[in-house]
């Protein structure tokens, strides 16, 4: 079948022929969409989470971060593992999207002059507490009393020698409730 093309032109054959499709594969079907899995569905969920007297709106993935990081704090040292890996996560995503090449070392400083730095750490990590015997006489270097658990751990670690009546003394003076503490067998009590 031919049709005129213009004045002057010759006639041209038609691309189709009668009773044969123009797209013979059909129009092109839409993607669909893949079905949510149910994690995906979870973790997309938004929760309101009360701080204090705020209340905020997190999604679940936000408020499981959140919640490690307490864990963390805690002294949970799983949740410390997963807070570190998720740092070097957001590290490695900076390093590649910004191009700006791996952060600098971490510089670490021992000052072993000063042993109030001792004292400040074991209170911030819940070790040692202030002795309410002798609160006030010193404001400048304040007493302080191993708590029982961590004085237990280091008793459960021992080692070969056994402990003198002076040690075991000195245990004693030095930890709050001392009572409550389990001795190992090559303790003296």
């Amino acid at each position: 079948m031919s049709r005129p093309v213009g004045p002057g032109k010759p006639p041209v054959d038609s691309r189709f022929r009668k009773g044969q499709s123009g797209n013979p594969k059909g129009r092109p079907k839409k993607a669909r969409p893949s079905p949510a899995s149910a994690f995906d569905i979870v973790i997309d969920r938004t929760l309101t989470v009360k701080q204090g007297s705020t209340e905020r709106a997190l999604t679940v993935e936000e408020a499981l971060q959140l919640r490690t990081y307490q864990e963390a704090i805690a002294g949970s040292s799983a949740a410390r593992r997963e807070v570190l890996n998720m740092i070097a996560k957001r590290e490695q995503y900076l390093s590649a999207r910004y191009a700006r090449g791996p952060s600098p070392p971490v510089e670490v400083r021992f000052e072993p002059e000063d042993p109030s730095n001792a004292d400040k750490a074991m209170l911030i990590l819940g070790i040692a507490d202030h002795d309410p015997a002798r609160q006030g006489t010193d404001d400048e270097n304040p007493q302080l009393l191993l708590e029982p658990w961590a004085v237990q751990i280091a008793l459960s670690r021992g080692g070969s020698a056994r402990l003198t009546d002076g040690e075991v003394a000195n245990i004693k003076r030095c930890t709050r409730n001392a009572g409550s503490l389990r001795w190992p067998r090559k303790a003296a009590e």
